[in-house]
């Protein structure tokens, strides 16, 4: 059973996961509507891993006896200014997550939760992965600067970057 503290950290972070899958949308439509098929098809990719994220803690959240609950949620920006801020939010956005999660963890210890804690390391290592990804994409961003034939690379080059990702857990 699900102590009421680590319930409603959990249903912050499924909040928290809800949004991002909510932000990738928007980067993914944006991307899409200027024409940059493999960026969008990477952020539609990342938006429906993030929700995938949000249904894991939904079910983890029921099957210990708690009450998963589904959030309002506010409406992302719609435009990015550029991609390399767009990877830049993606990027902070990333690392406040996993701050969100890191914070989630020492919860579970302070409560003395081993379950959820053990549930919450497969997040712990997700996160790793995806912050490191954003830097490797805003490395690459930061590279290219504003050339238009690079950009051009890049989509092409993410687009086989999001063709030959694993499928979600």
């Amino acid at each position: 059973m699900l102590k009421e503290k680590i319930e409603s950290a959990l249903n912050e972070q499924v909040l928290i996961e809800a949004e991002s899958s909510q932000i990738y949308l928007a980067m993914a439509s944006w991307a899409e509507v200027l024409g940059f098929e493999g960026v969008a098809s990477f952020m539609y990719a990342h938006s429906d891993e993030e929700r995938m994220h949000m249904l894991k803690l939904v079910k983890f959240i029921n099957e210990r006896g708690g009450h998963a609950k589904v959030p309002a949620l506010n409406a992302p920006p719609i435009k990015f200014g550029s991609f390399k801020e767009m990877f830049q939010n993606l990027f902070d956005h990333e690392v406040k997550v996993s701050q969100s999660i890191n914070d989630l963890v020492d919860i579970t210890l302070t409560e003395k939760d081993y379950a959820t804690h053990n549930f919450l390391q497969w997040y712990v290592s997700e996160q790793i992965e995806e912050e490191a990804l954003a830097r490797h994409i805003l490395d690459k961003i930061n590279l290219i600067g504003d050339d238009k034939g690079g950009l051009y690379l890049f989509d092409n080059d993410i687009k086989l970057l999001t063709n030959q990702a694993p499928p979600v857990a």
